[in-house]
């Protein structure tokens, strides 16, 4: 038997809910604090009948202020404090007539007293609606900070995702420039069977990388057969001179990554290690866990850069073209500083580290 989650709701989540239930709260709190003081003084009940008036007049006056100051919140803020102090002024004044009448009335009291009970209720009732208005204004100043902060959140997310589908789309030209290239060759030298062979494995392999989306992250088993499928291209144009192996732990095969990452590193690898070589090299593509990472390795047996220092950070002057610093940029827009991204470079090989979040919760932005 499945059980359902109730999610808690944001006081806020509706505004117009919420102000009613802190206005009635609110002035119900308010009854109950000067009808236990006028108990606590020896009064009667029927003395609670003024603070019963007094409390509901006070309720529906700020029932008409709430209407002004929500017409003041969008004026200049000279015209909105000034307007609203005035009318604070003025319905506090208002609510202590009311008082002063109730009180006078029910034990009649002269003149002179009638306005020291009109300025004693005028001093409790400038202390109530002036707190009131000031709660007022502090919770929608809270709610427009709150709501210009979900907004930048929503353009911040917005933006990075931007620039995670704009470094995505740099990889495609890229990558269908060097294969039309390749079939054009192939077509040339007549050679029409590789070349249709080619261009049928092009046609599988932009279908299955266009439909996901660009800001999707897939997992590293979905990656491996992206890259397989990306290489039965490759093999056409250098058949047993590209030789290329997966080591793949099990315990990371369902991490996440941004989708077609590795493609550019094995592409890298073709160029510089299998392409100057008669005999063609061996590229590797490992993943396995490193603590609470993945990390992931392709290397290949080529040249290397002729020294065997590691390079955080390769210009790209260094004729790595757009792959490596579209790599490292996608790596920090998806992860951040929770991330690793070196080179290593020996007189065996060349070899690119990555290490990610080993993260499997989520799951993967990929069409079917």
């Amino acid at each position: 038997m499945s059980v359902t989650r109730i999610q808690p709701q944001p006081f806020f989540a509706d505004k117009n809910r919420a102000f009613w239930n802190l206005q009635s709260l609110g002035w119900a709190g308010a009854f109950l604090l000067r009808g236990s003081s006028t108990i606590a003084n020896g009064q009667s009940f029927s003395s609670l009948i003024p603070v019963l008036i007094s409390t509901v007049t006070g309720y529906s006056v700020t029932l008409l202020m709430a209407v002004a100051f929500r017409y003041l919140l969008k004026q200049r803020p000279i015209v909105t404090w000034g307007v609203s102090i005035l009318t604070v002024v003025l319905a506090a004044g208002l609510v202590a007539f009311i008082d002063a009448w109730v009180f006078s009335t029910q034990n009649r009291s002269g003149d002179t007293a009638g306005v020291q009970l009109f300025l004693g209720a005028f001093y409790l009732s400038v202390t109530l609606i002036g707190a009131w208005s000031a709660l007022y204004y502090a919770i929608n100043f809270y709610l427009t900070v709150e709501e210009q902060a979900d907004q930048l959140t929503r353009l911040e997310t917005q933006a990075s995702s931007a620039q995670l589908a704009m470094l995505r789309y740099q990889l495609n030209p890229h990558f269908l420039f060097n294969t039309l290239n390749s079939i054009s060759t192939l077509v040339l030298l007549k050679q029409t069977d590789r070349a249709n062979a080619m261009l049928s494995r092009l046609s599988s392999f932009l279908r299955y990388t266009l439909i996901n989306e660009p800001t999707a992250q897939v997992t590293i088993a979905q990656e491996v057969e992206t890259l397989k499928l990306y290489l039965e291209i490759e093999k056409m144009r250098f058949e047993d001179r590209l030789r290329p192996s997966f080591v793949i732990d099990p315990a990371v095969s369902h991490a996440r990554l941004p989708s077609l990452l590795l493609q550019p590193l094995v592409e890298n690898a073709i160029k510089y290690a299998v392409t100057p070589k008669e005999e063609g090299a061996d590229i590797t593509v490992t993943a396995q866990p490193a603590g609470e990472n993945v990390r992931i390795i392709v290397s290949d047996t080529g040249p290397g850069l002729n020294d065997g220092a590691i390079k955080p950070h390769i210009p790209m002057s260094e004729g790595t073209g757009v792959g490596l610093p579209n790599i490292r940029d996608r790596l920090i827009q998806a992860f951040g500083e929770r991330q690793r991204f070196e080179t290593r470079s020996t007189p065996g090989g060349f070899s690119v580290i990555i290490e990610i979040p080993l993260n499997m919760d989520e799951r993967s932005k990929v069409a079917a």
